[in-house]
């Protein structure tokens, strides 16, 4: 089970599969993931007046990217880093992020697997 940081809509989702690797995922790895829980935007966010819509709904299909894990991962300095959570961000088949904000932190190893687009949405990364 990860949170979803983004605004797309899922606040919590579930891993059902890794994609390129027989082992656990890792920070940067593609996952598929199913919607377990919306985001609730609150009575007065409708779709005609602000603008904020749900882009997925619960039991929706999605892939992933993980950017934030509790398990350590060790940098090349020879230092560790570790989260309080199991954080992802949801993208399309091409690899676009669906959200167009991220709340929260996120892994600067994502810069080296590649996922530019997601590191300059976030507001940090660590």
């Amino acid at each position: 089970m990860l949170n979803c940081i983004d605004n797309s809509g899922a606040a919590v989702v579930e891993c059902i599969s890794v994609l390129k690797r027989k082992s656990a995922a890792r920070i940067g790895d593609r996952i598929i993931v199913v919607v377990q829980k919306q985001r609730n935007f609150g009575p007065e966010a409708s779709t005609a007046n602000t603008g904020i819509a749900n882009k997925v709904r619960r039991g929706d299909v999605r892939h992933a990217v993980i950017v934030r894990s509790r398990k350590e991962v060790e940098r090349p300095d020879g230092s560790y880093v570790k989260f309080g959570d199991n954080a992802c961000v949801l993208i399309n088949k091409s690899g676009d992020p669906i959200g167009t904000r991220l709340n929260g932190i996120v892994a600067a190893e994502l810069q080296k697997r590649s996922w530019s687009k997601i590191l300059s949405l976030a507001p940090m990364h660590l």
